[in-house]
C-alpha cells in the first residue's frame, strides 16, 4: 500500500504517527501514574481510617475497663484501710483484720471469671481464691515483674489458663497497701468487659470520618447489626431486603482485608462500585471498616483525562499543519528533480537544477548538476568502452574457438574439471579411449574410472592441483567404460580466473598401454637374451676355461719337473685362467641366476642372501612363504633383480650391517620387503650425473610388472623398500 503512496503523504503519515504515539505514550504514562497514585492514596487513607476506628474502640474500651477496675480497687482499699485502723485501735488483732480483708476480697467476682488477689513486694501470694497458691513465689512471671515494679496502675497482658490452647488478653489494676505491704490486683479477661464499652464515647468521632463525597466508616457485629453507621445504625443489615447484604456477610466472614463490591444505599437510584478496607476487634466480635465509591475516587482522574484529550487534539492539529508544511518543502523540489530525471532518461544530459538554498535540498540540486555532468562524460566513455569490449569479446571468441579446435584435434585424452572435481569438458580422444560421452559425464565426478588400488597416487595428484601446483607426468591406471584397464601417463595444471583464483584444472591422460606392453616385451626379450648369454657362459665358456686350466696345470707341472725357466710363466697362466673362470661364473650367475631358473624365486633369494653374507661379511636373511608360488619366470626375474639391486645399494652405498628380505601374501596382495639398518639413501640425488640409476631401474621394473613401490628411508632407522601388487596382476603376467 505504501509503495504507491507519495512522499508527501508518507511524511504526513509518519510525522503524525510519531507524534500520536509519543503523545499517547506520554499521556498514558501520566494517566497511569496519577491513577495508581490516587488509588494508593485512597486505599492508604481507608486503611488508616480503619486503623483509627479500631484504635478508637480499643482506647474507649481500655479507658472504661481501667476506670472500672480502678474504682473496684479504690473501694477495696478503703475497706482494708478501715479494718487496719480497727486493729490499730485494739478493737481486733492484726491477724483478724487481715483475715477479714481477705474474705472481703475473695468474695468479689470481677466480670465473669475475674477475681482479686494480693502479693507482697517479693512476689509471694498472700491472698488468692486458690488456697494452694498461698505462699507461692510467682515473681518469675513477666507480668508479675511489671506489677512488682509499678505497684500501682493499669496493666494488660496475655494469659493462658491450664487446658486452654490460645492465650487471651487480660486487664489488671493494682494498688499498694503499704501498711501490710499488700499489692492488691484486680484482674479479668478484657472480653468480659465488653458491656462496659459505651459506643457514644466514640460514635461521633467515627461518623465524622469522610472519604470523597459520601464515603464513611462503620462498625458492625458478627450478626450483621450496624453498631455505628451513618444511615443504618441499630439495624441488622443482613436481614434487610433489597440490600446487597451478601457482600457484608463476606466481610464479616473474612474479618480482615479489602473488597470491591456494588452497593446501593437506601434512597439511591442504582448501585455503585465500592471499595472497603476492614478489620476485626475480636474481643467484642466487631468488624470496623472504611468504605468509599470508585466514581468519587476517580473524579479528579476523569477531569485530567478530559484535559489530556483536549490537549492531544489541539497538539495533533498543530502537528498536522506543521507536517504538511515540512512535506511540501521537501516534495516540491523532489518533484522537479523527478521531472529532470525523466527527461534525462530520454537522453538529454544538459538539464540542470536551480540552486536556491544551502540546505539539503540545495546540496541535492548541486549533486544533481554534478551528476548530470559526470553522466554526460560517462555516456561518452561508455560508448568507447563498449566498442573496446565488443572487440575483446570477438578476440576471446576466436581464441576459445582455437582452444576448442586444439583440444578436439589433440591425440591424447584431455579433460577439464572444476575445483570440486566435476567434469566441465573433455575432448573426443577421451571418449575414443575410455568410452564415455561428454553428455553423460558433464557436471559429474569421474571417480568410477579410477581403480581402487590406484587411489593413493591419484589422491597425491588431486592435492597437488588443489595447492595450485603443476602436475608432472605420473604413470598410473584408469578404467574404460567396459572395465578394461588402461595404463596412462597423467600430467596437468590448474586453471585460474582473472583474479588468479583457482577455478579448475586441465589434465592430459596419455595412453601408454601399448608402450608399456612393448617395453615389457623388450625387457622380457632382454632378460631372455641375458639368460641365454648367462647360460652359454655357464655351460660352454666355463667348462672350456676349466679344460684350458687343467692343461695349463699339466704344462706347469712338466716344465717344473724339467727345471725349465717357463714354469713360472705357466704358473701365472694357470692363475689367470682360474681368475677368468671365476669371473665367467660370476657373469653367468648375474645374467642368469641358476637357482632362479632351476628352483624358483624362493631358492634364488635364499642363495642371494647366503652369497651376500659370504662376500660382504654382513648379516643377510630371507624369509618367504613357501605356499606362495610364482610360476611366471618374467615376473620372478623382475622381482629377483629388484631385490638384487636393493641389496647392492644397501651394501655399497648405505653401509648396512644387517639386511632382511621377506616375501609373502596378505589378503589380495603380494608383499616383498627389503630392509636394512644403514644410513639411508637420498631420493633426490642427481640422476643426470649418473647417480641413482639403480633406483630408477627398480622403479621402472615395478611399473612394468604393475606393482607399487613404497620407500621409507632415514639416517637413524635405515631404509625399507616395500613392493606390493595385486594377485590378479600375477595372473595377468602368466596369461
Amino acid at each position: 500500500m505504501f509503495a504507491l503512496t507519495s512522499i508527501r503523504h508518507k511524511l504526513l503519515f509518519y510525522y503524525t504517527l510519531l507524534y500520536a504515539l509519543s503523545l499517547s505514550v506520554g499521556f498514558a504514562t501520566v494517566y497511569v501514574i496519577i491513577r495508581d497514585s490516587l488509588q494508593n492514596n485512597i486505599e492508604s487513607e481507608l486503611q488508616n481510617t480503619t486503623t483509627a476506628v479500631y484504635n478508637l474502640v480499643q482506647t474507649a474500651a481500655t479507658v472504661s475497663i481501667k476506670n472500672y477496675l480502678r474504682g473496684v480497687g479504690e473501694k477495696n482499699v478503703e475497706i482494708i484501710d478501715a479494718l487496719y485502723q480497727k486493729s490499730r485501735q485494739g478493737r481486733q488483732t492484726d491477724a483478724e483484720a487481715r483475715e477479714k480483708a481477705a474474705e472481703v476480697l475473695l468474695s468479689q467476682t470481677i466480670g465473669e471469671s475475674g477475681y482479686i488477689y494480693c502479693l507482697d513486694s517479693n512476689g509471694i501470694v498472700v491472698v488468692h481464691p486458690q488456697q494452694s497458691l498461698l505462699g507461692t513465689d510467682v515473681s518469675g512471671y513477666s507480668f508479675v515483674k511489671d506489677v512488682l515494679a509499678k505497684k500501682k496502675g493499669y496493666l494488660e497482658y496475655d494469659w493462658k489458663n491450664p487446658g486452654e490452647e490460645v492465650a487471651r488478653p487480660k486487664a489488671l489494676y493494682m494498688i499498694h497497701f503499704e501498711p501490710w505491704d499488700w499489692i492488691i490486683a484486680i484482674s479479668s479477661y478484657r472480653a468480659e468487659f465488653k458491656d462496659l464499652v459505651n459506643v457514644d464515647d466514640f460514635k461521633e468521632s467515627v461518623l465524622d470520618l469522610k472519604f470523597g463525597r459520601t464515603g464513611y466508616a462503620f462498625v458492625v457485629n458478627s450478626e450483621g447489626k450496624a453498631i455505628i453507621h451513618p444511615k443504618l445504625e441499630g439495624i441488622n443489615i443482613l436481614a434487610v431486603e433489597g440490600l446487597p447484604n451478601e457482600y457484608l456477610a463476606e466481610i464479616i466472614r473474612r474479618k480482615n482485608g479489602r473488597m470491591v463490591y456494588p452497593w446501593q444505599n437506601p434512597g439511591e437510584a442504582k448501585p455503585r462500585q465500592k471499595l472497603c478496607i476492614f478489620n476485626s476487634i475480636q474481643e467484642y466480635d466487631w468488624v470496623v471498616g472504611a468504605a468509599s465509591y470508585h466514581d468519587e475516587f476517580y473524579q479528579p482522574l476523569r477531569t485530567i483525562g478530559t484535559l489530556v484529550l483536549a490537549t492531544f487534539l489541539a497538539t495533533m492539529f498543530l502537528v498536522l499543519s506543521l507536517s504538511l508544511k515540512i512535506s511540501n518543502s521537501i516534495t516540491t523540489p523532489l518533484q522537479k528533480l523527478m521531472d529532470h530525471f525523466n527527461r534525462a532518461g530520454k537522453g538529454d544530459f544538459s538539464l540542470r537544477m536551480a540552486v536556491t538554498s544551502t540546505d539539503e535540498i540545495g546540496r541535492l540540486a548541486r549533486f544533481f548538476n554534478r551528476f548530470m555532468e559526470q553522466l554526460g562524460q560517462y555516456h561518452s566513455d561508455l560508448k568507447q568502452q563498449m566498442q573496446v569490449r565488443q572487440d575483446a569479446e570477438n578476440s576471446l571468441r576466436q581464441s576459445e574457438q582455437r582452444y576448442r579446435s586444439v583440444m578436439a584435434s589433440a591425440a591424447d585424452p584431455i579433460i577439464t574439471y572444476d575445483m570440486e572435481g566435476r567434469v566441465t569438458y573433455f575432448n573426443p580422444a577421451f571418449q575414443q579411449v575410455f568410452g564415455w560421452s561428454l553428455t553423460e559425464c558433464l557436471g559429474r565426478k569421474m571417480d568410477h574410472f579410477v581403480p581402487p588400488e590406484n587411489w593413493p597416487e591419484t589422491s597425491v595428484m588431486i592435492n597437488a592441483i588443489k595447492e595450485g601446483r603443476v602436475l608432472s607426468a605420473t604413470e598410473t591406471k584408469r578404467l574404460t567404460r567396459t572395465g578394461e584397464i588402461r595404463h596412462v601417463s597423467i600430467s596437468g595444471a590448474v586453471l585460474r580466473d582473472h583474479n588468479q583464483q583457482l577455478v579448475g584444472s586441465v589434465v592430459i591422460l596419455r595412453d601408454i598401454t601399448e608402450t608399456k606392453m612393448l617395453t615389457k616385451q623388450l625387457m622380457d626379450i632382454g632378460d631372455n637374451v641375458r639368460q641365454t648369454i648367462g647360460q652359454d657362459l655357464h655351460d660352454d665358456l666355463c667348462p672350456h676355461l676349466i679344460g684350458i686350466g687343467g692343461l695349463s696345470s699339466a704344462l706347469h707341472a712338466t716344465l717344473k719337473e724339467n727345471g725349465s725357466e717357463g714354469a713360472a710363466l705357466a704358473e701365472r697362466i694357470v692363475e689367470l685362467i682360474d681368475d677368468a673362470t671365476t669371473k665367467a661364473r660370476g657373469l653367468s650367475r648375474g645374467l642368469c641366476p641358476v637357482h632362479l631358473v632351476a628352483y624358483g624365486l624362493h631358492s634364488a633369494l635364499t642363495h642371494l642372501a647366503e652369497h651376500t653374507e659370504m662376500t660382504a661379511g654382513i648379516r643377510c636373511t630371507f624369509t618367504g612363504d613357501e605356499s606362495l608360488k610364482i610360476t611366471d619366470n618374467a615376473l620372478a626375474t623382475h622381482l629377483y633383480y629388484i631385490v638384487q639391486e636393493a641389496v647392492n645399494n644397501a651394501v655399497k652405498h648405505a653401509g648396512a650391517s644387517s639386511i632382511d628380505i621377506s616375501l609373502g601374501e596378505e589378503d589380495e596382495y603380494l608383499h616383498l620387503l627389503i630392509g636394512d639398518d644403514g644410513h639411508g639413501i637420498d631420493e633426490d640425488i642427481d640422476e643426470q650425473g649418473g647417480k641413482g640409476m639403480g633406483m630408477q631401474i627398480m622403479k621402472y621394473r615395478v611399473q612394468v610388472i604393475g606393482a607399487f613401490l613404497d620407500l621409507v628411508s632415514s639416517r637413524e632407522e635405515g631404509t625399507t623398500l616395500h613392493i606390493f601388487m595385486k594377485k590378479s596382476e600375477m595372473t595377468h603376467h602368466e596369461q
